[in-house]
């Protein structure tokens, strides 16, 4: 195969030519040559200072990886990681998107997550998630994707979430939450792998719990974000109510949950609408105190509407009556 003696012998062009021709190949041609070997040339040529020669070679083994389990490990094993991680350090922007969708790919092979991990690949991702790019200009829209999804398949693995709570990687989520439109693909996705964290996690469902402007970010997702969103946001919230209730229920109704988690148990998914009214529900008894006319009124409202729910009617007309009086809330 030609492929094959330009990269293991020929000079810089043949060799470059030669991994972009990769992506041309049939996949079982692209199995003979990863079994030949060559990977470990086209790690060799992440190692240059050739824009070209890295371009090319990441190419190669993004088309290699795909649909193949077996070739995502042969990379890793190749040493591919320690160059894919110099390469985002670079701030080359197009090298960077390349080294990332490579990092994203190969993160979803189980066997690779440990050894992607333990080369500082989570605090590294971390980093660039929080970071400008160059300085004054944030990463592409498509890079926080990329580095989301890559932290959300290297979370699968428990022993991973540690490092990823430990680098800061709940501070960042949220700040970038905070900063994205709540109804974007950003603004889910980390909402998404906030919560897979938070579930698995006692230490950084304490974090989050005590982050200062955390339950403020997570109450305007459950107003603004998607449907998704949405219901990672209020499971999240009622996590935080579980774990300490007489603590965190206050602090939740303060930031003007109730509208909000009211307006999704009457419109929003199946799971969203259960959790909205189990959290409702705790947060109950802590909105009967205080004595003012403004909070009795509104007391008496909220209620009222907990009766409509509790119900279970969908009628338009009930529906209708519940938007009413969550209206009259938000005043």
């Amino acid at each position: 195969m030609a492929e094959e003696a330009a990269l293991e012998f020929g000079e810089r062009e043949a060799q470059i030519s030669a991994a972009r021709d990769v992506g041309k190949l049939s996949s079982k041609q692209k199995q003979i040559l990863a079994e030949k070997g060559l990977i470990s040339q086209l790690v060799f040529m992440l190692h240059t200072q050739d824009y070209q020669s890295v371009e090319a070679a990441l190419f190669a083994l993004l088309n290699l990886a795909f649909g193949s389990e077996r070739n995502k490990l042969r990379i890793v094993k190749s040493g591919a990681i320690p160059p894919i991680l110099k390469i985002l350090q670079c701030r080359n922007e197009s090298l960077l998107q390349l080294a990332l969708a490579a990092l994203l790919v190969l993160s979803s092979c189980s066997g690779n997550k440990p050894e992607i991990a333990s080369s500082g690949a989570v605090q590294l991702l971390i980093h660039l998630l929080a970071s400008e790019f160059p300085i004054g200009q944030s990463i592409s829209h498509q890079a926080k994707l990329d580095i989301i999804s890559t932290l959300h398949n290297l979370s699968s693995s428990p022993q991973i979430i540690p490092s990823i709570v430990l680098s800061g990687g709940l501070i960042s989520l949220i700040q970038l939450i905070h900063e994205s439109d709540k109804s974007s693909d950003i603004a889910e996705k980390a909402m998404a792998l906030l919560q897979s964290i938070i579930s698995s996690s006692d230490i950084a469902l304490n974090q989050v719990s005590e982050m200062g402007g955390a339950t403020r970010v997570l109450v305007e997702a459950v107003e603004d974000g998607t449907g998704q969103c949405k219901e990672h946001a209020v499971g999240i919230l009622e996590q935080i109510c579980r774990s300490c209730g007489e603590r965190y229920r206050g602090m939740i109704l303060r930031e003007g949950a109730m509208p909000g988690l009211l307006q999704l148990s009457v419109d929003g998914s199946r799971q969203a609408r259960e959790k909205a009214k189990d959290l409702l529900l705790l947060l109950r008894d802590c909105s009967r105190g205080g004595s003012s006319r403004v909070k009795q009124s509104k007391r008496v409202l909220f209620e009222e509407v907990m009766r409509q729910i509790d119900g279970g009617g969908r009628a338009g007309t009930s529906i209708q009556l519940v938007e009413e009086m969550i209206a009259k809330l938000r005043t």
